[in-house]
């Protein structure tokens, strides 16, 4: 266990690439990962954003409705993940409490997504193959290298967009690296549309450990933004 760790960050469901899905399908087939974790913002929420959002885009129900057909087929490529909470994904229960609601009313999140095997946790650290540990936030530093020194471990973690590296530094003891992992948006969706005059763009791709050893993987889009259907 713990061998292949594939590591998945910001989709914002519904609003992903069209070919995310695909993308990760294909990553199943050449790594075979025994252990996946998708560090957050796994659902965009956009209609109950804390910020503007944009109306002509779906209701909330709508929109819940539209992620939980994608959220299915996620789960039969992947049928057990690890989730972890970031902040789009936990805004139903931060606006709950913002309105003086008790938890009391609310549902767990695989119930309402209707997951079967899916644990959603808040932070998570990993003893990896190779025996040395690694820490999986959504996005503590915009710099993940200062993580991953302040954890004393090797770090990944997603939340910014524009972030698609590996790093390392090392101790008298060890070695350790720090994986920001991009995400699988479609940039030009309305819901990203605070983003259009950004002068870095989102870089597409995730991130798989093989044996303690971080890669990153692009998904490369062709000029007609279609993914060219690889694994680079």
């Amino acid at each position: 266990m713990n061998k292949r760790i594939l590591v998945i960050s910001d989709m914002h469901l519904p609003y992903q690439h069209k070919d995310a899905i695909k993308f990760l399908a294909e990553i199943k087939k050449e790594f075979k990962p025994d252990r996946v974790i998708n560090i957050g913002d796994l659902l965009d929420f956009h209609a109950i954003s804390m910020h503007t959002h944009d109306p002509d885009l779906a209701s909330a129900g709508h929109e819940l409705t539209i992620a939980r057909k994608y959220v299915k087929e996620l789960e039969s490529i992947y049928p057990q993940v690890t989730e972890v909470d970031s902040n789009h994904s936990s805004l139903v229960y931060r606006r709950a409490i913002k309105y003086g609601m008790s938890r009391e009313f609310l549902r767990e999140y695989g119930e309402f997504l209707g997951t079967k095997k899916w644990k959603w946790v808040d932070d998570l650290t990993l003893t990896m193959s190779n025996g040395q540990r690694c820490f999986f936030t959504h996005g503590r530093s915009a710099d993940v290298l200062k993580v991953s020194q302040t954890m004393g471990m090797s770090a990944v973690q997603g939340h910014y967009h524009t972030k698609f590296v590996v790093s390392y530094w090392a101790n008298p003891d060890n070695l350790f690296f720090a994986m920001n992992v991009g995400c699988l948006i479609n940039q030009k969706s309305l819901s990203m549309n605070y983003a259009k005059n950004f002068r870095t763009r989102f870089i597409l791709g995730c991130g798989i450990i093989l044996d303690g050893i971080p890669r990153l993987l692009p998904m490369v889009l062709n000029d007609k933004g279609d993914w060219i259907k690889k694994i680079v």
